[in-house]
């Protein structure tokens, strides 16, 4: 399975600069037919706060953009886009387009960021997402999401082989998401795509590093602080051999994730 990770800076509110940065990035670093391009969390606006502001809307101009994306490259496309619920609360969300430019899957952050704010303006999901993507299981997640182990867990159980992290993750807590995207990766015997963005917004400045992972928690490519496109190829059998060879999920409780969590899990 390839991925290509699309290290980017935003425009802050400003979808058309954004969609423009992130297509002549590609067009300079074309990705293989059949890859997963990975976009950061909202990464069409940044972590704004002014849902009235970005979200899809009935155009929805980012999702058709990552759909024109998904299909000029044969590709996937994950990304962060924000729509809106009917009480006007915002949705962060983490999209999948399919290289026929039809979605795959709509992941619906769990975790708002309650420390910026982000729970006065965004509703929480309640949802934990798979999908299938060339012969593997995938699950997508957002940001402060990291922090909660116990997801991540769920996705795992429930056949996840790769876990993708998109975010807005600031400089000043740069080392947090290295850590945590190693834990993730060890405890959970799967490779780990993070795609961070770069940059600065009205009140964070984002050191980027982009990172993938392989099970053990081993560092396959990392990005620095510049905006870039990067992919590699996820050795699928490697990772199912390490499982089989050192079963930990095996012994994995099932009962101390609670009884929500099994069924999920299981179901």
């Amino acid at each position: 399975m390839h991925v290509t990770c699309v290290q980017s800076d935003i425009t802050w509110e400003d979808k058309a600069a954004t969609h423009a940065a992130v297509r002549a990035m590609l067009e300079a670093a074309p990705p293989p037919q059949g890859s997963l391009i990975v976009l950061p969390e909202m990464f069409s606006t940044g972590f704004s706060m002014n849902v009235e502001a970005i979200a899809e809307g009935r155009e929805r101009s980012t999702e058709r953009y990552m759909a024109e994306l998904a299909r000029q490259y044969r590709c996937g496309v994950l990304g962060g886009v924000v729509n809106r619920n009917a009480d006007g609360m915002g949705r962060n969300e983490a999209l999948v387009i399919g290289p026929d430019g039809a979605e795959r899957a709509r992941y619906h952050k769990i975790h708002p960021f309650s420390f910026g704010r982000e729970a006065e303006s965004y509703a929480p999901g309640g949802e934990v997402v798979t999908f299938p993507w060339a012969g593997t299981v995938i699950a997508p997640f957002v940001c402060y999401d990291l922090r909660f182990p116990e997801v991540f867990r769920h996705a795992a159980l429930r056949g996840a082989e790769v876990l993708v992290v998109i975010a807005c993750w600031p400089a000043v807590r740069q080392e947090h998401w290295s850590a945590l995207l190693r834990a993730r990766a060890i405890e959970n015997q799967a490779f780990v795509v993070a795609v961070n963005r770069i940059g600065r917004d009205p009140k964070l400045e984002y050191a980027g590093r982009s990172t993938v992972l392989d099970p053990r928690g081993e560092i396959l490519a990392e990005a620095d602080d510049q905006p870039r496109p990067f992919g590699l190829e996820l050795d699928l059998p490697h990772l199912r051999q390490y499982r089989e060879q050192f079963p930990a999920l095996a012994d994995i409780h099932r009962r101390y994730l609670g009884a929500e969590g099994v069924e999920a899990a299981t179901g």
